[in-house]
C-alpha cells in the first residue's frame, strides 16, 4: 500500500515490486492518489504495473463530509459486499468514530482475492493498511516498513504515540536503516518484530567507471533529489559559489524538482552562478544514468529539515557509489551507514557550507583519490546493499509470517 503511485522518486518501492513478481508471488497495488503516468520508471512499463494498480476511495479530510459519504457507502454497498460492511461496522479493538470513518471508505467492493500479506510501505499508509485489513482481508499479515519522514517529520508532527496502536496490532516492521529501526524501537515498537531490510540496488544497471580528471580539467558535480529543504541543495550552491573564483571550471547540475525551485533559481542568479549551476527537473532512471557517466563529484548533503523530516541512505547516492563516483554527504540520519568517511567519500556536517567547500576543494586538487574512492563505494554497495539478497531476505519475512511453502498473493 502506497500513498501515491506510480511516482519516479520512489524507485525502492518499484525495486521490491519487481523483486517479488519476480519470485513468483502475486502483487496488486493499492494507492490514495494517481501519480504522473506520462513519465513513468522502466520498471512500471516492464512489469505493467499500472495494470496491477487500485486506487483506493478519497478520503475526505473534513470529518462530516467524511460522515455523510460513509452512509453513502452504507446504503451503497449493503446488497454489493455485507460482509464487508459488517467488519466495518462491527466494534472493533481500535474502534472510535475516526477509525470507523477509515474502515468504511476502505471498503472495496468485489474484491479481487484473498491476501496473505499486506504491506504498507511507509507508516503513514499503516491506517488505511489497518482499515483494509479489518475489512477486506481480516486473515492478511500486516508489516509496514519506515523508510523516513513517516519516522521522523511525522512523528514530531503528530506526536510520540502516533503509532501506538499500529504497533500494538501490527505483525511486523521493517526500517531501511539501523537509525530508523532504533528511533521505532524508542517509540514503542516492539524489538522482536522489527529489522533492517535496506533499499537495494541492482548494480548490473550502474556499470562501473573509474573516475579521472579530463584533459581540459573540466569537472562536473552532480546532485540527484528533489528541491525540498531536507535534501540541502542549497548548501551545494552557496558552496560552489565560493569554488569559482579558483576554479572557473566547474559545473554543478541538480536533478529532481520540487516546491524550492524558484528559491534556487533565484538564488543562482544573484550569486551570478547561471553559467555553473543547472538545474535538470525531473529525469528517469536511464537520463540519470547517463549524466553521471559524465559527472566526476556526487554531492548528497541532506540535512534535517525545520519539520524534523530525515534520511536513509538514499538511493540516489548508492548509485552514484555503484558506478564509482567519489561522493561527498553529511552525518544525517542513516547515511553514515552507507558512507565510510574518508574511505568511500567524505562525511561533514548538516548546513556546513565551508566543509563543503573544504572537501569539494581537496577531491577537485586530488584527482588521484577518486578511483580508490569510487571503488571503495562500489564495493560496500555490492556487499550491503544488493537487491536480489535484500528482495530474498523479504520473502524469507513474508513466508515465516504466513508459516507457508507458497506465499499466493500480496498487497503492497
Amino acid at each position: 500500500m502506497v500513498f501515491e503511485f506510480p511516482i519516479l522518486s520512489e524507485t525502492f518501492v518499484l525495486n521490491q515490486i519487481a523483486g517479488m513478481l519476480e519470485r513468483g508471488c502475486e502483487v496488486d497495488i493499492y494507492a490514495e492518489r494517481r501519480g504522473d503516468t506520462d513519465k513513468v520508471h522502466p520498471l512500471v512499463k516492464k512489469y505493467a504495473l499500472q495494470e496491477r494498480t487500485y486506487y483506493l476511495p478519497e478520503l475526505p479530510e473534513n470529518l462530516f463530509v467524511r460522515l455523510i459519504k460513509g452512509i453513502r457507502r452504507i446504503f451503497n454497498y449493503a446488497l454489493v459486499c455485507p460482509l464487508q460492511l459488517w467488519r466495518a461496522l462491527y466494534p472493533f479493538p481500535l474502534t472510535d468514530l475516526t477509525l470507523s470513518l477509515w474502515l468504511l471508505h476502505t471498503v472495496i467492493p468485489n474484491l479481487k482475492q484473498n491476501y496473505d500479506i499486506i504491506h504498507c510501505q511507509f507508516g503513514t499508509q499503516s491506517y488505511r493498511g489497518m482499515a483494509f485489513r479489518q475489512v477486506n482481508a481480516p486473515t492478511a499479515k500486516l508489516i509496514t516498513t519506515f523508510r523516513g519522514h513517516d519516522i521522523s517529520s511525522f512523528v514530531q508532527q503528530k506526536g510520540k504515540n502516533v503509532y501506538k496502536q499500529l504497533f500494538r496490532y501490527g505483525d511486523f516492521f521493517l526500517t531501511n536503516c539501523d537509525f530508523f529501526r532504533n528511533k521505532a524501537i524508542s517509540l514503542g515498537c516492539p524489538p522482536d518484530k522489527i529489522k533492517v531490510n535496506r533499499s537495494g540496488l541492482n548494480c548490473d544497471r550502474f556499470a562501473y567507471q573509474p573516475r579521472s580528471l579530463p584533459k581540459d580539467s573540466f569537472i562536473q558535480i552532480t546532485t540527484t533529489g528533489r528541491l525540498v529543504e531536507k535534501k540541502g541543495i542549497e548548501y551545494v550552491i552557496r558552496a560552489i559559489a565560493q569554488l569559482i573564483p579558483t576554479h572557473p571550471h566547474l559545473s554543478y547540475k541538480v536533478i529532481g524538482e520540487g516546491h524550492l525551485r524558484s528559491h534556487f533559481t533565484q538564488l543562482i542568479q544573484e550569486l551570478k552562478l547561471t553559467e555553473n549551476v543547472e538545474l535538470m527537473g525531473w529525469c528517469n532512471e536511464t537520463e540519470i544514468v547517463e549524466i553521471l557517466k559524465h559527472t566526476h563529484i556526487f554531492v548528497a548533503p541532506s540535512i534535517t529539515a525545520t519539520d524534523g523530516n530525515q534520511d536513509a541512505p538514499i538511493n540516489v547516492l548508492k548509485e552514484a557509489m555503484a558506478i564509482g563516483l567519489p561522493v561527498i554527504s553529511t552525518y544525517h540520519g542513516g547515511i553514515p551507514e552507507l558512507v565510510e568517511d574518508g574511505i568511500s567519500g567524505f562525511l561533514v556536517p548538516e548546513r556546513d557550507v565551508q566543509a563543503l567547500v573544504d572537501k569539494l576543494s581537496y577531491l577537485i586538487k586530488h584527482p588521484e583519490k577518486w578511483s580508490a574512492m569510487g571503488k571503495a563505494g562500489r564495493d560496500s554497495v555490492l556487499k550491503n546493499y544488493n537487491l536480489t539478497l535484500l528482495n530474498d531476505d523479504l520473502v524469507k519475512v513474508y513466508r515465516t509470517l504466513i508459516d507457508s511453502d507458497k506465499i499466493t498473493t500480496i498487497k503492497t
